[in-house]
């Protein structure tokens, strides 16, 4: 099956080289801005390539496009690849804020068009000893899920274009999504967000944020946090701890742990680097390998490949409840509206304090006080 690789990024080689080692696929086009690179990758597949220029992407050699460009220039070339009728499997996230993500993923339904997101830890086979366990009932009920994604990025890393801006978060979006198996019991995320916090810490200099918490439910009853950062150094495994009434599981680095309340363990998987320090690419390209090998077996057998584009949306959503800003500013795309009771003595730390939020874009419908009301303007 031949394939377009639209973007050269930096996952790109993680690409090349899955697509390589995968039976039956071939890399025939590339697109991409710089040409240096085009000719190293060209080099690296040993094999021709058919230069894809905006003006002709939608040529008849290539079945399915690798779409790897940063996500906030995707639109465009997704509207080209509908109208050529192109399944695209993309990059996380897929797109910069939940609203745009929804116009593609809504764009590629309407055109009936297959569309796949790059979660390759759901191919790992530890990952998918969790989601069996966890369907087939051996942990029992759901009572707790604890979800840790203790990464480190450099500063130089968020020094290029795009990255650590706003409206996304750092770690918001997609880190998070790593470890989460999305299958039974689990498969909503979680529902109801009891409370969330999202902070720039001092070991990075960004516009977003670089660490979030959450507490959450789930529908199924269980409880659960949430930590994802990238800036705890010299970066971690990611993990998922879910425990259950027979049993509990931990997946960590690759290895899937399985204590069952009876003292009996069960060990799956090997441990292996996932790119969590400082080095993002520091993973074997075999997890995109399976990715991308389900992708083309499910358009040859018109079934849902592992991570669609609505399963996508559902962690997108998750994760933007999750890292939501307390009080998010106009600058920030959402608005507050707020109302006020101010009953004591020090009205004026209070009002004081509203009128800062005013200033970043929250509005104050009114107050009540039992003291000298303040000029608050637009109250």
């Amino acid at each position: 099956m031949n394939i377009a690789l639209i973007g050269l990024g930096m996952v790109a080689d993680t690409h090349v080289n899955a697509v390589k080692a995968a039976d039956g696929l071939s890399i025939v086009g590339v697109l991409g801005r710089d040409p240096a690179r085009r000719g190293r990758l060209r080099t690296a597949m040993r094999c021709p390539f058919i230069p894809i220029s905006r003006r002709c992407v939608l040529m008849h050699r290539w079945i399915l496009c690798c779409l790897t460009t940063p996500p906030d220039a995707r639109a465009p070339l997704v509207e080209r690849l509908i109208a050529a009728g192109k399944p695209i499997l993309m990059e996380k996230p897929i797109e910069r804020d939940l609203s745009s993500a929804r116009r593609i993923v809504a764009a590629c339904d309407r055109a009936n068009l297959p569309m796949g997101v790059m979660f390759q830890h759901r191919t790992r086979t530890a990952a998918t000893a969790l989601r069996t366990a966890i369907d087939a009932g051996s942990l029992g009920e759901i009572a707790t899920v604890d979800l840790r994604v203790p990464w480190w990025r450099d500063q130089s890393y968020y020094d290029v274009p795009g990255r650590g801006s706003l409206p996304a978060t750092a770690v918001g979006y997609d880190l998070a999504g790593h470890s989460h198996p999305r299958s039974g019991a689990l498969a909503s995320g979680p529902d109801h967000l009891g409370s969330s916090m999202t902070r720039t810490t001092a070991l990075h200099r960004l516009e977003a944020e670089d660490w979030a918490g959450a507490l959450f439910e789930m529908d199924c009853g269980a409880v659960g946090s949430l930590m994802a950062t990238t800036a705890a150094f010299p970066g971690h495994a990611e993990s998922i701890t879910v425990q259950g009434t027979r049993a509990a599981a931990h997946l960590s680095g690759g290895v899937l742990t399985l204590t069952h309340l009876d003292g009996h363990l069960d060990r799956i998987g090997a441990t292996a680097a996932s790119g969590g320090g400082a080095d993002p690419m520091a993973f074997t390209h075999e997890w995109h390998q399976r990715a991308i090998e389900d992708f083309a077996d499910a358009l040859r057998h018109g079934r849902p490949p592992i991570a669609s584009g609505q399963s996508a949306l559902a962690r997108m959503r998750s994760s933007t409840r999750c890292s939501a800003p307390a009080t998010p500013s106009a600058d920030r795309g959402g608005t507050m509206t707020l109302g006020c009771v101010a009953i004591g003595i020090d009205h004026r730390h209070i009002f004081g304090m509203i009128a800062q939020m005013q200033r970043v874009g929250v509005r104050c419908l009114g107050f009540w006080t039992d003291g000298t009301p303040p000029t608050l303007p637009g109250s």
